[in-house]
């Protein structure tokens, strides 16, 4: 049997007295879309930034592609693993955030450039052959030499995911990818989210855009106060759900 990329063991994550994610378990396979739906602060956003280390779990294992996130076993304890080495096995996987997070600095190119270069160490000459190919395959072959000051939203998250891209990624992780665009710039990004799943990338979505997670997701889960209420595939959670809360949920956005 092929081992999953993501694979969450009762994971749990508390701030304080509140329990932020409570015995999350799921597994996604390779060129999977795994979307995560459900209202605000119900622990989505905490468990994708547990998958690349930006959070650490309190307890349970969360594992990437066969390793443990952000920690070695060695017999029956586990050691954090030092910065350098978390950075390390960060970098294959790619992450989207809602607020684009580009240097303002820097053109688009330069944007999509400067990751391969300094971390993965490409000749200049290579990351800006592949960073040219990426943004003409988001739709930007034409704004290369733009600043994020003269793109659009939608043209910033986009630039957002070929830099992500450009590092060769395993895996993509998009938090609310689209929340902070104007209602008619959704459109674009979730196009080059569709080819990128059509491309048999895996990922990770957290959204608000059902359409989305109906159309493009191999699974959803619906999550309600930390906890998993609802997994799937997108028809059993979206035409068939079991649990009142799904219910309740899906009856006021749908």
């Amino acid at each position: 049997m092929q081992q999953p990329i993501i694979l969450a063991e009762n994971v749990c994550k508390s701030y304080g007295d509140f329990q932020v994610l409570n015995h999350i378990n799921l597994s996604v396979a390779a060129g999977e879309v795994l979307c995560l739906i459900g209202p605000s602060g119900s622990g989505k956003s905490t468990f994708l930034r547990c998958i690349n280390h930006l959070e650490k779990i309190d307890s349970g294992a969360l594992y990437v592609d066969g390793e443990l996130v952000g920690y070695r076993r060695e017999g029956n304890r586990l050691y954090e693993l030092r910065e350098a080495e978390v950075a390390a096995k960060r970098a294959e996987i790619g992450m989207v955030f809602q607020s684009f997070a580009l240097f303002n600095h820097m053109t688009a190119l330069g944007n999509v450039i400067e990751a391969p270069i300094h971390v993965r160490g490409e000749s200049r000459k290579e990351a800006v052959e592949r960073g040219k190919a990426l943004l003409e395959r988001v739709g930007l072959g034409a704004k290369l030499d733009a600043y994020p000051r003269e793109l659009s939203g939608g043209q910033k998250q986009r630039v957002a995911i070929a830099r992500a891209l450009a590092m060769r990624p395993k895996l993509m992780l998009f938090d609310e990818p689209t929340s902070a665009l104007d209602p008619e710039l959704v459109g674009e990004v979730l196009d080059v989210m569709r080819a990128l799943a059509l491309d048999g990338m895996t990922m990770v979505v957290v959204t608000h855009e059902m359409g989305f997670a109906r159309e493009v997701g191999s699974r959803v889960a619906f999550m309600d106060a930390g906890t998993i209420v609802e997994y799937g595939s997108p028809r059993d959670v979206f035409e068939n759900p079991q649990q009142e809360r799904t219910k309740a949920f899906l009856s006021k956005i749908l």
